[in-house]
């Protein structure tokens, strides 16, 4: 049926109104007319305005559509009625409903466009060909869509790294931090197929989940397009069908927690934009050092915004932009009851009775970027798109100008700073049935800055205070970082049941050191029955290092201080190269249940990690000279229109050895038993799960999920671990109608109902700073209204 036939669908004729009219009956009590109104494509049309007509024309009765394309007349009279629906850009819609009851069947209202309709055509067309520039052939995929994030306990108030956290391989940590498939961070965003430069690491979570259309987690051996951060690639695509409408949320609850948000969007002839913005405010800002319920000195502030705009300019071009902003305040919560000078060299002399529970630590975080492209064809067969794209990042840590001195023997402010531009372009052309050939382009440049003035004492021989502190500056940037890719793949349909896809890809640094490196990469998908497929895949891995966490402090500066390094050898970081293997198979038991289980060998030279070397909470890179990933992974889900349910688990081993880039953060001790010993990162978990479960019934939805992990490790060398943990969280929403204020939607969550308490740290391992614990029972609510 074409799109204009199925538009008339359901509308009767002016003229044959009367006629339908006079031929009806109507005695009964009054009642609710109630319906939907729709567009030809089904999509719910809010904004509609309507009108309740008796068979001689008079209109008794106003209402408008809601953002759910909803409407009702109340307490109308037995009898015979035309609904009259308008609406800009559509024709004029008509239906006839009866009353002869107090239940009325529900109406749906399709109004045929008178225009707009070819230009969603025109753009669901772009975002078809957007999403065939990014193939995941041999790798392994998990999809998180807008309804899957609505059926977590705190729906769209989660924040985007608990959202991860429900996918496969993916372990949790300390200040926000995620750990997929055994690797520290090496975690790449990219926003509707645009990589973002990465940001400097802080507690903050830049990203919003309310602009989140669907979130892929792509991992494993991946083709030749996605480069640089691999352990996993976040795909966010943004809302795609923008209608008129948007909605006002207001959420909190324990720790002092509320955060306000706010949602609009709207398309107007060629141009769609969508724009929002949360705060919030809480007591519970990064994990607490101490087992209690409450933290202490806490408190966070946090904005942040994301604004899109598109542009159709014909049915195959469209000019998108998008940007994001994010600020965030952070108290440094404290740990009660430590001693002051721990090891007696002297710091106290200051303050010999110092409460570590006053001391006044802070931490400011911003995050700012913005992307422009450009999608268009170039004939029948090939689709572009050519991105902009700029961003700045920061981190701001100031210290405790006492405090930090009496206890650590050193207070030092720490600002680092990054600000990146590039352009990325992606081609396919679909040479025939059987071949697609894909290629493409990234080029950025970035300037990075790292300010460190350190308030230190001068000690003697034996470590010990031999003066009044004074302060040192040491300052330095690197301007100019350079990072250049190419590649080029060809996606082989070898027949309807097989796909090869094999490829180049070709990168180049220009950083703190100077590197290059050519990588193949082979995928293959075979559907080895209609229910059942196995991919399997080899990547060639380099990985640069994080630039804007890169440091070269001046170590002599530093000789003859509290905050001289043990070991002065400081090598610069190299960029990680891997060569990885993934195998898979994924089996659908009947059409709401899946199975799948996927295998992992990851073999490094350099391998890049990460670590908090001194009281700052800021993170610094170096390399293991080798290392050893791998692991499995098991996932299961089960959906259908009431029930959905997931399940995951895996086992994962991460192990390294011998450092060899910037040793002067090491113990000794420590660097010497790591020279001659594989030892496990400080982010292995053997054991991670996840699961959760949503069912909707009498129009409430109740919700459920769970995080366990075996533990991550500490101890010296890394050669201890952690007890394990479970957190089980849970939830309800409802969605209300009402006439006076329209479609109203309300939420209850409780995170780790059972209030269990569990450390994520212990305050020991290699590059591990103070104790952290997970989060304490809270419980949280949320009202929204809908426009």
């Amino acid at each position: 049926m074409s799109l204009k036939k199925r538009a008339m669908a359901g509308v009767v004729a002016p003229a044959g109104i009367a006629v339908a009219l006079a031929a009806c009956v109507t005695p009964a009590a009054a009642a609710d007319i109630q319906g939907v109104v729709q567009d030809a494509l089904g999509k719910p049309l809010a904004g509609a305005t309507l009108g309740l007509k008796t068979r001689d024309g008079r209109v008794v009765g106003h209402a408008q559509s809601d953002v759910a394309g909803h409407f009702v007349f109340t307490g109308a009279a037995p009898g015979v009625y035309a609904i009259v629906a308008d609406k800009a850009g559509f024709q004029t819609g008509t239906a006839i409903v009866s009353v002869t009851g107090s239940a009325v069947p529900a109406t749906r209202l399709t109004l045929a466009a008178t225009g707009a309709l070819e230009i969603s055509v025109a753009a669901e067309r772009l975002n078809r060909a957007r999403s065939g520039l990014s193939p995941t052939t041999g790798g392994s995929v998990y999809r998180l869509g807008a309804g899957d994030v609505d059926s977590m306990p705190q729906g769209e108030d989660t924040s985007f790294n608990q959202v991860l956290l429900q996918a496969p391989g993916v372990a949790q940590d300390s200040f926000g931090q995620l750990h997929v498939r055994g690797d520290h961070g090496n975690l790449q965003y990219r926003v509707d197929g645009v990589i973002l430069p990465e940001g400097i690491t802080g507690f903050g979570q830049a990203f919003d989940t309310r602009f989140a259309q669907s979130v892929d987690l792509l991992t494993g051996a991946l083709p030749a397009q996605y480069g640089y951060r691999t352990a996993g690639v976040i795909e966010i695509d943004t809302r795609r069908q923008i209608e008129q409408g948007g909605r006002i949320d207001l959420y909190g609850g324990s720790h002092g927690t509320f955060s306000p948000s706010i949602e609009y969007g709207n398309t107007k002839g060629n141009l769609s934009y969508y724009v929002t913005g949360s705060l919030l405010a809480s007591d519970a800002g990064i994990e607490n050092p101490a087992p209690g319920f409450n933290a202490i000195h806490d408190r966070t502030n946090q904005a942040k915004g994301f604004g899109y705009l598109s542009y159709l300019i014909d049915p195959t071009t469209r000019l998108s932009a998008m940007f994001g902003s994010y600020d965030g305040k952070f108290q440094i919560p404290n740990n009660p009851g430590q001693p002051v000078d721990p090891n007696g060299n002297g710091f106290g002399v200051l303050a010999p009775n110092f409460d570590s529970a006053a001391l006044d630590e802070n931490q400011r975080e911003t995050n700012r970027y913005g992307i422009v492209s450009l999608q268009s064809s170039a004939g029948p067969k090939f689709d572009y798109q050519v991105s902009l794209f700029s961003r700045y990042t920061s981190v701001h840590f100031t210290p405790d100008p006492i405090g930090d001195l009496v206890f650590n023997g050193v207070a030092s402010d720490v600002l680092r700073s990054s600000f990146s531009n590039g352009v990325q372009a992606d081609g396919t052309y679909r040479l025939n049935d059987a071949h697609t050939i894909r290629m493409g382009l990234f080029a950025s440049t970035e300037n990075d800055r790292s300010d460190n003035s350190s308030t230190v004492f001068p000690v003697n021989a034996n470590g010990d205070v031999d003066g009044a502190p004074f302060t040192i500056v040491d300052g330095n940037a690197k301007n100019g970082n350079k990072l250049f890719g190419l590649y080029a793949q060809d996606e082989w349909r070898i027949s309807d049941r097989l796909t090869l896809n094999y490829g180049l890809r070709a990168d180049r640094m220009d950083e703190f050191v100077t590197a290059g490196q050519i990588s193949p990469r082979l995928g293959v998908v075979y559907k080895a029955t209609p229910r059942t497929t196995i991919h399997a895949g080899y990547a060639r891995y380099f990985t640069p290092p994080p630039t804007e966490l890169v440091s070269s402090p001046n170590l002599a500066l530093f000789a003859g201080t509290s905050a001289a390094p043990a070991t002065s050898q400081n090598d610069p970081v190299q960029p990680e190269r891997s060569h990885y293997f993934d195998f898979g198979v994924s089996h659908q038991i009947t059409p709401a249940a899946n199975v799948g289980i996927d295998a992992f060998y990851k073999r490094v030279t350099n391998l890049i990690d990460e670590g908090q070397f001194g009281q700052a909470l800021v993170f610094t890179p170096f390399n293991y000279a080798q290392g050893l990933i791998y692991g499995v992974e098991l996932t299961a889900s089960y959906k259908t229109d009431r029930l959905s349910a997931y399940a995951n688990l895996a086992r994962t081993t991460s192990l390294a050895r011998g450092v060899d880039s910037a040793q002067f953060n090491f113990d000794p001790a420590e660097l010497a038993y790591i020279a001659d010993h594989w030892v496990h990162t400080d982010h292995d978990q053997t054991w991670t799960a996840s699961a959760g479960l949503a069912y909707k019934w009498q129009g409430t939805q109740y919700t459920a999920d769970a995080l366990f992990g075996s533990g991550l490790r500490s101890g010296f060398a890394n050669t201890d671990q952690l007890p394990a943990y479970v957190q089980v969280n849970v939830g309800a929403n409802r969605r209300f109608r009402t006439e006076s204020l329209g479609t109203i939607e309300a939420r209850i969550a409780i995170v780790n109902l059972f209030d269990r308490v569990y450390e994520l740290r212990d305050g020991s391992g290699i590059g591990v700073g103070a104790p952290q614990f997970g989060p304490r029972r809270g419980i949280y609510v949320g009202l929204a209204k809908l426009f």
